[in-house]
């Protein structure tokens, strides 16, 4: 286990209840990847791991195996603090935040380290705490985006995927879950070549501004084919933040297309 006596970084994903003082966590670390681990006495109300072990802030964690535990997927946690330097998610944001979580979770296998995708993700929940609302669409789109190429599922967005011909300025592409990267059908949400050329520098890059520009100069079309990419690869059921979210803008009557996570 890499790093298993030292500090490595980390963020909560999800926590369930293990005993009436303890929790199970899914933690998502740059070192290791997704981590389950046990926090003993977590639920103590004087418990200083209450505080820390909160979504969307930055910690420095220390796990371990105790004898019992050898033969388990479950690590213990041995200690957890606050890392600092990220402010707190607005709450008009936090569904967006649960959204990354849950797309992590169910597209990561445990153990399996993804670093630029844990930087990926730090950088994306501060902009989305600090950047002006209208961000969102982009930033989220270009963390989908990001998420795909580092699962490997991602097709190279400078050429053809059936012919590996370079794009051509006069036609319109799309992305297909089960083909790749192909030329659109007249029908199909689609992409210019100019579009795919400025995503596919912007990930070779690693330049998150960048990406998000060439997102947002992309959106709509792009938007509807990451949908088709994710649901391919998430199989069923649905995302529970989509739904939930969904859900309660209906209740507050606010159209539905525009609060896709």
């Amino acid at each position: 286990m890499a790093k298993a006596n030292g500090p490595q970084s980390a963020y909560v994903l999800h926590q369930w209840a293990w005993s009436e003082t303890s929790v199970i966590l899914d933690l998502f670390t740059r070192e290791q990847g997704r981590v389950a681990a046990v926090a003993k006495g977590a639920k103590r109300p004087y418990s200083q791991l209450r505080s820390v072990l909160l979504p969307f802030q930055r910690i420095a964690v220390t796990l371990g195996r105790s004898k019992v535990d050898e033969g388990s997927d479950i690590v213990t946690l041995r200690s957890a603090e606050f890392a600092g330097g990220a402010p707190s998610l607005p709450s008009e944001r936090l569904f967006s935040g649960f959204y990354l979580n849950e797309l992590l979770m169910k597209l990561l296998a445990r153990q399996d380290a993804h670093p630029r995708l844990f930087d990926a993700y730090a950088e994306t929940l501060l902009t989305l705490a600090t950047r002006e609302p209208g961000a969102d669409e982009a930033t989220l789109r270009a963390f989908e985006l990001t998420l795909l190429r580092e699962t490997g599922v991602l097709p190279a967005l400078d050429c053809s995927t059936l012919t590996q011909e370079p794009l051509r300025d006069d036609r319109n592409y799309t992305m297909r879950p089960e083909a790749g990267l192909v030329v659109a059908a007249r029908d199909e949400p689609a992409l210019s070549a100019a579009q795919c050329l400025a995503l596919q520098t912007a990930l070779d890059a690693r330049h998150a501004e960048a990406l998000r520009s060439a997102t947002a100069a992309a959106l709509g079309a792009l938007k509807l084919q990451l949908r088709a990419m994710l649901a391919y690869h998430l199989g069923s059921p649905p995302l529970r933040t989509r739904q939930a979210m969904l859900d309660v803008r209906r209740l507050l009557e606010v159209p539905v297309e525009s609060v896709r996570p």
